[in-house]
């Protein structure tokens, strides 16, 4: 499983806009380079990458080969109940990576 930084606000008003951010560690190989010997390295990219909140889910992204290495995301939702953030990044394999954050609302 790639390693992931993920930072939220441990604790939010509720109505209060929260910012999230995320990165994930991942080559994002495009397919298109070369080893040192001149074979073409193969394809290997995060395909998708969503965020639920609550059960509902808060953030959609595609990824394509234009992406950089260690994708970074932020966006940010709407702090509306006490719960898990849930990430998820698949692979073009289907490989999934998951990881759940919790946050408190007053």
């Amino acid at each position: 499983m790639p390693a992931t930084r993920i930072v939220v606000p441990q604790k939010a008003n509720s109505g209060e806009v929260i910012e999230i951010k995320t990165l994930i560690n991942h080559q994002m190989e495009t397919g298109y380079r070369r080893d040192n010997v001149g074979n073409a390295i193969p394809r290997d990219i995060i395909t998708k990458f969503t965020c639920s909140y609550g059960g509902a889910e808060v953030f959609r992204m595609e990824l394509f080969t234009g992406v950089a290495a260690n994708p970074f995301v932020a966006f940010t939702t709407i702090a509306t109940e006490t719960g898990e953030l849930v990430f998820e990044w698949t692979d073009q394999h289907g490989a999934v990576t998951r990881e759940a954050v919790h946050i408190t609302v007053t």
